[in-house]
């Protein structure tokens, strides 16, 4: 009786996850990152031009991939994206591959790309916290995070 429970629950939960382990954990990683960046640029229900030549930027520099890779993974990410219920498997892979210092780069450079149109919609913010929550980023260094981005921008302005 508590096989047949437990293969239910299991086969449920792998369903939700099986794109996860047809590919590397280094692959792994940078696509559920990469998915990240994605649900935050269209968070206010645009996906201007500008934040997506900020997302191209920021993998790129992350991960030290050339221009036919980052579209690749662009591609990639945002089919998870268009699959996936919450950010919850993104943040967990994140979770099992970062140390604290990774998973704080990743809310600055989210933050890089939510200020790169100069506006911060109200569920830009949501989400931000919500995906730092995630990520076991507490409040006082999702907003230290925050005001980096925020003292960094207004240096090259």
């Amino acid at each position: 009786m508590f096989e047949k429970i437990k293969s239910l629950f299991h086969k449920k939960s792998n369903k939700d996850y099986d794109w996860l382990l047809e590919i590397d954990s280094k692959k792994r990683l940078q696509i559920a990152t990469c998915a990240l960046f994605i649900e935050v640029a269209r968070a206010d229900d645009k996906f201007l031009n500008i934040e997506r030549e900020k997302l191209i930027q920021l993998m790129k520099e992350l991960f030290k991939i050339d221009d036919d890779y980052v579209e690749e993974l662009i591609a990639l990410s945002n089919k998870q994206v268009e699959e996936s219920l919450s950010v919850y498997e993104f943040t967990s892979e994140i979770n099992l591959n970062c140390s604290q210092e990774e998973k704080y780069e990743i809310v600055k450079n989210l933050w890089r790309l939510i200020f790169v149109d100069n506006e911060l919609h109200p569920y830009e913010d949501f989400l931000i916290r919500r995906i730092s929550n995630n990520l076991h980023i507490s409040h006082r260094d999702m907003i230290a995070a925050k005001l980096e981005v925020k003292e960094e921008l207004e240096k090259k302005s």
